[in-house]
């Protein structure tokens, strides 16, 4: 084969021209500085450009932007147990932790069922199963909030739904507002996308509500979503339905979509109901984030969900395609689960969750009678979820400057973990998970109360008072 050198040039018909090399410019170039290389008759492009010196391989924007608070801060934790006491970690949220609290034998049978029938081994859609985004929308479905399976996106969890509602409603430089305290993986998804978040704060005296006045204060011309996380982590509040319509008529008044967190739906204590905000909603537009995790217990089999609420037709076909295009990018929800859906939601038994439910109360309570005699400590009741915060009046423990400190020190003591709320973006409080067995949340509420008295400081007005 002769080795003749060419520039290929493509026309606007599209016709192929061939030009001599030696005869571009009267060189090796063409008009743009690209020089053309020929190797046993192929044509080969590559622009003249300096070589690098040496490797300078740096992380993305978006990797370095990318912060959990959690981890950040238990990362930075001197935590050294005692060794003369076991520990009693009352800081993970993964309710099959201890072995106490696992899932129904309908749930596990599902899964088994769903294995052996070799049906559920390949790829799914990536927005799921149509078969088993119908049954997830037949389950969650009510006349005030209506869904078919096209409003139904399965994803890897609640945290990718999460994730992808997020994503597709904001952009860089839009904010979102986030309830103070509240789950610390809003704030991580949405400063690694290169958007702002803005805190409202919640009402420790009126069991954890919307202070109502300072969200609406905080929406702009920029804000693109409000996130409600009820029932709520890490506060354990659930909202009543007149509350929950107050927040629906802010973000009606100022045209905000809301995502609500509903991941811990349903799990509400005897004397409580849960309202889902879409069945609430005449015009808000919501998507609603949920999954098996909680209720049924299974965190790592990965199974959330996205429900589209489109009043009005407001979010209409983009934000849906929009979903749609998002979730392709990881096929996320797995597909053995999906698989097993069916039977999860139509055949676990109510008493499965009668009990979770009379056991997490129980706990609750438990710890908040116990605390509620501790010197310097303030518990606030839950009403639902799996966890309670405990305030820390600060003034009466000089020793330590801030709640991580307390705790800090409440572990190399006492050898009990309990999740600082600084991690929560709420100083001098800290979270308890209730989901531990009865007799060690016993034993932690009595190691609790002997640091406190260890360390409880009456103020000097106190003192007066005493003296008196």
């Amino acid at each position: 084969m002769e080795d003749n050198s060419y520039v290929v040039k493509m026309n606007g018909n599209g016709v192929n021209e061939n030009n001599s090399l030696n005869g571009v410019n009267g060189k090796g170039l063409n008009g743009n500085g690209i020089q053309h290389k020929t190797v046993k008759g192929s044509v080969y492009k590559s622009k003249q450009k300096s070589r690098r010196q040496r490797w300078n391989i740096r992380p993305s924007e978006m990797s370095i932007n990318t912060l959990n608070p959690i981890r950040a801060i238990v990362d930075g934790m001197k935590l050294t147990p005692n060794p003369e006491k076991p520990m009693i970690a009352l800081s993970i949220g993964d309710p099959t932790v201890f072995g106490n609290l696992p899932t129904d034998e309908k749930v596990t049978q599902a899964l088994k069922d769903a294995i052996d029938s070799n049906k559920y081994n390949g790829y799914a859609p990536s927005v799921g199963y149509q078969k088993s985004r119908d049954v997830v929308a037949n389950f969650y479905s009510c006349p005030e909030a209506p869904l078919e399976a096209e409003d139904v996106v399965l994803t890897s969890g609640c945290s990718q739904a999460i994730d992808l509602a997020i994503t597709v409603l904001c952009n860089p430089g839009d904010n979102i507002l986030i309830p103070c305290p509240g789950f610390s993986l809003y704030k991580t998804l949405a400063v690694s996308l290169g958007i702002q978040v803005k805190l409202y704060n919640l009402l420790p005296e009126k069991s954890w509500e919307v202070d109502l006045q300072h969200m609406e204060s905080l929406i702009d011309d920029r804000t693109t979503c409000l996130i409600i996380n009820n029932p709520s982590n890490p506060c354990g509040s659930v909202y009543s339905k007149e509350h929950l319509k107050n927040v629906l008529s802010v973000a009606s008044k100022n045209c905000i979509p809301i995502l609500a967190d509903e991941i811990y739906g349903d799990m509400v204590f005897p004397g409580c109901k849960y309202q889902s905000m879409a069945s609430l909603s005449s015009d808000v537009p919501i998507l609603a984030c949920g999954g098996l995790a909680k209720r049924w217990l299974v965190p790592g089999w990965r199974m959330g969900w996205i429900l589209i609420h489109d009043r009005n037709q407001i979010f209409g076909k983009e934000i849906r395609q929009g979903l749609v295009k998002l979730s392709q990018r990881i096929l996320g929800a797995c597909t053995i689960v999906q698989g097993a859906i069916e039977s999860i939601l139509n055949d676990t038994p109510q008493e499965f969750y009668y009990r979770t439910i009379s056991f997490l109360k129980s706990n609750s309570e438990i710890c908040f009678s116990e605390l509620s005699t501790v010197p310097g400590l303030t518990p606030v009741l839950p009403a639902g979820a799996m966890y309670l915060m405990v305030g820390i009046e600060m003034e009466h423990f000089p020793e330590f400057q801030n709640d991580v400190q307390f705790t800090e020190h409440l572990v190399t003591e006492q050898s009990v973990f309990c999740l600082p709320a600084t991690a929560f973006e709420y100083p001098n409080y800290f979270r308890i998970v209730v989901t531990v067995p009865e007799e060690m949340m016993v034993e932690a509420c009595a190691r609790i109360r002997e640091f406190c008295q260890r360390h409880y400081r009456p103020c000097s007005q106190d003192s007066n008072e005493l003296d008196q």
